[in-house]
């Protein structure tokens, strides 16, 4: 409305010059008044235009619920909903249409955990593939996950296979859980002694963390680097009994040195899950 009263005023003015002027001088001051009178429209119409589209607000991608780098996931509060896309690296099970998956983009890693997902959609969740997740973020036992979550396949997407991370020098220090639920590296450790309460017997390996499990349960071993001793798992529902890390550490010894690999996982402390285990002395 400001600007069609600013043409009218103008075009009025205009009108009055040329009946002041009279003759041929009034038609030109006429046109020339007109003309000056659009110009000056239509550069308000630029100088209003120009500003509106350079303070055009830019959307927070977590307030918005957009797709969130690595470092805005680890930043949001837990029991926050949340939005990450990244690569499937490992599954480890599937269970009455919910999957539980090992994910990593090139900046960090994830577990999803308890995923709504068809038995069709799980068997096409290849290494590699990059889907969408959105779900809550939520700590159990210090392990940060992805619960409740639903996905996507991101269609055109290129496909990434992450290299393990050697964090073997990390052992015993803060900095290590900044590596969580990526995969990972261990080497030079000493396969140290397991005991189940109430005996004095050692072992170098036990069937669930206190040894009261068979062949196809969860596999606990310890290690011991720099002095200190971790418990590493092979997590049957990731590597069952069929697999080659399960049977290699069914046949370790006390005292063997070996390198490991596995996805860094959390329970009360590092606890990998291990998918790899070799034999180096």
């Amino acid at each position: 409305m400001k600007k069609i009263l600013s043409v009218l005023l103008a075009l009025s003015m205009a009108c009055s010059l040329a009946a002041c002027a009279g003759g041929s001088s009034s038609s030109e001051a006429s046109s020339e008044a007109t003309s000056e009178a659009v110009s000056s429209e239509a550069a308000a119409t630029e100088e209003e235009a120009v500003p509106a589209e350079q303070d055009a607000p830019q959307l927070d991608a977590v307030a918005s619920g957009e797709v969130m780098n690595y470092d805005q996931y680890m930043a949001a509060d837990l029991d926050t909903k949340v939005t990450i896309q990244a690569y499937v690296q490992a599954k480890q099970s599937w269970w009455e249409d919910k999957a539980t998956v090992y994910l990593q983009d090139q900046d960090g890693g994830y577990f999803a955990y308890d995923m709504a997902c068809s038995e069709e959609d799980y068997e096409k969740l290849t290494e590699g593939t990059c889907i969408r997740v959105t779900g809550y973020k939520t700590e159990w036992s210090g392990e940060v996950e992805i619960m409740d979550g639903t996905f996507e396949f991101v269609d055109g997407a290129d496909t990434f296979v992450s290299m393990p991370l050697d964090v073997t020098e990390l052992l015993g220090t803060d900095e290590l859980i900044y590596s969580q639920n990526q995969r990972v590296a261990f080497k030079g450790l000493t396969v140290a002694p397991s005991t189940v309460e109430g005996s004095d017997e050692e072992y170098a390996f036990l069937y669930n963390w206190d040894g009261s499990g068979e062949d196809g349960d969860d596999l606990y071993f310890n290690v011991s680097y720099n002095g200190e001793t971790y418990t590493f798992t092979v997590e049957s529902y990731l590597c069952d009994n069929t697999t080659e890390v399960y049977n290699a550490v069914k046949n370790l010894q006390i005292g063997q040195t070996i390198d490991a690999e596995g996805f860094l996982y959390w329970y009360e402390g590092v606890n990998p899950h291990i998918t790899s285990v070799t034999v180096t002395g």
